[in-house]
């Protein structure tokens, strides 16, 4: 079974993507506000709520195909924007006859998640906790079979500290973006000797195993 495949949510994904494309030329709009003194400089910075930030098909299909071929059956995404990983991750939930848990700041943004996965006909297996990663995420129970994270850079770190002992041996933490400066004390930990983690990076997604123990 590839939920992928299923014309409802072959279809949201197709327009998500199409109206992800156009973040280029919003980052360009923003960028012009921020310097003519039109947006406010934390406004700019922090809510980005017009931008997808979303993943390309080819790194969605990536996913949906990890979370497969793990076999994993508790998701856990940090970061869902407007749900175009969401979904990857959610088609894999139904297929391996599990859950995604997946977190959302942006309050604009979870009411456009919510109507995606409806249309997609996958929020039966999506649950969405609203707020600061950090506090949603506090008191969720383990276990844990695949951790994504994809949201602020600066949080990759502390969320993998929070949730490492709820991860299953085994389970697999994937995080994007890793080149990016805020995200660099995160790849230093993996890197470390006895950090836990067999990691290896593809392009700017590192791909990690939890070793348990």
């Amino acid at each position: 079974m590839n939920t992928l495949e299923n014309p409802q949510v072959a279809a949201v994904l197709q327009r998500l993507h199409a109206e992800a494309a156009g973040d280029s030329g919003r980052w360009a709009q923003r960028r012009a506000d921020q310097t003519a003194g039109r947006l406010p400089s934390e406004e700019g910075l922090v809510r980005m709520g017009e931008l997808y930030l979303a993943v390309s098909p080819a790194e969605g299909r990536l996913l949906y195909l990890l979370a497969r071929a793990a076999r994993a059956r508790r998701m856990v995404e940090f970061g869902a924007s407007y749900g175009v990983s969401t979904l990857y991750l959610a088609a894999a939930a139904q297929d391996n006859g599990g859950e995604l848990i997946t977190t959302e700041a942006h309050p604009d943004k979870c009411v456009a998640l919510r109507a995606n996965l409806a249309d997609a006909g996958l929020g039966q297996h999506v649950k969405l906790l609203e707020g600061d990663a950090l506090k949603t995420l506090a008191d969720l129970p383990g276990p844990i079979d695949l951790l994504l994270l994809d949201g602020w850079k600066s949080l990759y770190l502390p969320l993998l500290t929070l949730l490492k002992p709820r991860l299953t041996e085994g389970a697999l933490v994937l995080a994007d973006n890793v080149d990016h400066e805020a995200a660099q004390d995160y790849v230093a930990h993996l890197q470390a000797p006895g950090s836990g983690f067999l990691s290896h990076t593809v392009g700017d997604l590192a791909i990690s195993v939890c070793l348990g123990g």
